[in-house]
C-alpha cells in the first residue's frame, strides 16, 4: 500500500506493504511507522527474526516479514533481500518525508555492551560500519549478514546510517544493542517535528 495523506487532519498514514521475489527468495514486508511495536516475524531464521523484533518493539513500528529463502544454501541472501525489502518499505511509508525531525541517535546498553546509531533521512544511501564482532557465528548465525542487512536497508531507504559498537564481550549482546540503537534512533528521526508541520527539513527542499 502506498503512503497516504489525510488534508484534513494533516497526519500521515505512514504504512507499507512490499514484496521482492527472485530466484534466490520471496519477502514479504510490511511496516506501519506509528505503531505499537507488534511484530510477526517468519525468516526461517531465528536470531535474525530476534533482532529484527528488537527493531520493532524499540522503534514502535509494526512489523510483518515474511521471508522463503535459499536457507539450503546459507541465510546470506535471505537477510540480505529483507534488508532490501524492508528499506523499500521504510522509504514508501515516509513518502517526501514532510514534517520529520530528519536526524535521529540512539545510545544503547546490554550489560558490557554499548552501540551508537546515528540516522539520517537524507535521501541519499550511505553506510558506516564500525563493529568488531567478539565472534564470527552466534549460533548457526553468521554475525557477517548483520553489516549485509543494514547495507541492503540503507541503499533502498535511501538514509546514511551510522553504526558504532563501543565496547563488548558477548558478541550476541553487541549485535543486540545495534539492532536496539537503530530502532531508537530511526524512531526520532521519522517522529514529527512541531515547528516544520508540512516542511520538509531540507535546504534543499526534497530529500
Amino acid at each position: 500500500m502506498q503512503a497516504l495523506f489525510n488534508r484534513e487532519s494533516q497526519t500521515a498514514m505512514r504504512q507499507a506493504d512490499v514484496s521482492r521475489n527472485t530466484n534466490e527468495t520471496r519477502i514479504r514486508v510490511a511496516l506501519d511507522v506509528d505503531g505499537s511495536g507488534v511484530a510477526n516475524l517468519a525468516t526461517g531464521i531465528g536470531f535474525f527474526d530476534h533482532m529484527l523484533d528488537q527493531i520493532a518493539r524499540h522503534g514502535l513500528i509494526d512489523l510483518t516479514i515474511e521471508a522463503k529463502g535459499d536457507l539450503h544454501i546459507d541465510a546470506h541472501h535471505t537477510v540480505e533481500d529483507v534488508g532490501i525489502t524492508f528499506g523499500q518499505a521504510l522509504a514508501r511509508a515516509l513518502g517526501e518525508k514532510k514534517g520529520l525531525r530528519r536526524y535521529g541517535h540512539a545510545y544503547v546498553p546490554l550489560d558490557e555492551a554499548l552501540s551508537r546509531v546515528v540516522v539520517d533521512l537524507s535521501g541519499r544511501p550511505g553506510l558506516v560500519f564500525n563493529v568488531a564482532f567478539t565472534r564470527a557465528m552466534v549460533g548457526e548465525f553468521d554475525i557477517d549478514l548483520i553489516h549485509e542487512f543494514f547495507q541492503g536497508l540503507v541503499n533502498h531507504a535511501g538514509i546514511t546510517l551510522h553504526i558504532d559498537a563501543l565496547r563488548g564481550d558477548n558478541a550476541h549482546h553487541q549485535a543486540e544493542t545495534v539492532f536496539k540503537a537503530f530502532a531508537r534512533a530511526l524512531r526520532m528521526a521519522v517522529e514529527a517535528d512541531p515547528r516544520a508541520a508540512g516542511a520538509v527539513p531540507s535546504t534543499k527542499g526534497t530529500l
